[in-house]
């Protein structure tokens, strides 16, 4: 036993303090908002809130100061906004976006600059917030609906498939991504009803159409890695597919799938 160990306190090798508080800064230049935020997350017994800040200089100073384990951070702030802020936060601390910014454009910004995660306000519950800040930690990506839409609505614009597939494939692929979204959901729906998906499967299937790993699945979809795969699975029976990339083919409509 250590010295200086009380007798009769239990002692085991690097769990003999207590769990560190996940750290957060949260940065939002609407107080009110702030203020919500901050009464939420410090009512979780592993979250500390150790700064605020209103706008992106703060945010960093802060981030620098207090070395925190996740970074909140809003799009629109005066001064030096969350997008211009993000690259210089993103070395210190994961960055989620949180903000009421739904702009497509935005969005993909954001992911390219280094965001960990984005949720739009009035698209999660606070335990599905304190949970995607969790997730951060352990490295786990977190959208919320209208930010996993412009992701896959970006992927789908893309000219190649979001899996490798034959080259003769890929100029087959083209005209399937290419479609309108009314026409993509339309093809969404007889899908679903060819293959005899549940519409939790049907949703899980046009993620891996985009791109997706389990890991972004199960945060978009808020739910476990083990549930994805077990989606997976019962949708490579369905599809008669044993790979990724074949099932993307059969969903996308690929000839010769």
């Amino acid at each position: 036993m250590p010295d200086g160990m009380p007798d009769g306190m239990p002692y085991a090798m690097g769990v003999c303090d207590p769990v560190r508080p996940l750290r957060i800064v949260v940065a939002d230049d609407n107080p009110v908002v702030r203020a919500g935020l901050v009464a939420l997350l410090h009512g979780r017994h592993d979250i500390e809130v150790a700064a605020e800040a209103a706008d992106g200089r703060e945010a960093y100073e802060a981030a620098v100061r207090h070395r925190p384990d996740v970074i909140l951070l809003d799009v629109r702030m005066p001064g030096i906004d969350g997008i211009a802020a993000l690259p210089h936060l993103v070395g210190l601390a994961p960055v989620m976006m949180l903000t009421y910014s739904r702009e497509s454009e935005i969005v993909r910004e954001a992911l390219r600059l280094g965001a960990g995660g984005y949720l739009v306000h009035g698209e999660f519950t606070a335990d599905e917030l304190t949970a995607a800040v969790r997730g951060m930690r352990e490295g786990r990506a977190a959208f919320s609906a209208t930010a996993a839409n412009a992701l896959l609505a970006h992927v789908r614009e893309q000219p190649d498939p979001p899996s490798p597939i034959s080259a003769q494939s890929l100029s087959q692929l083209q005209p399937v991504v290419a479609q309108s979204s009314t026409a993509q959901r339309a093809v969404s729906m007889r899908n679903r009803e060819d293959f005899r998906l549940s519409s939790r499967e049907a949703e899980v299937m046009e993620l891996i159409a985009a791109g997706m790993s389990n890991q972004h699945i199960a945060a978009t979809c808020f739910i476990s890695e083990k549930t994805v795969k077990n989606h997976i699975n019962r949708i490579f029976a369905k599809l008669h597919a044993t790979t990724r990339s074949e099932a993307i083919a059969r969903w996308l409509g690929v000839p010769g799938a």
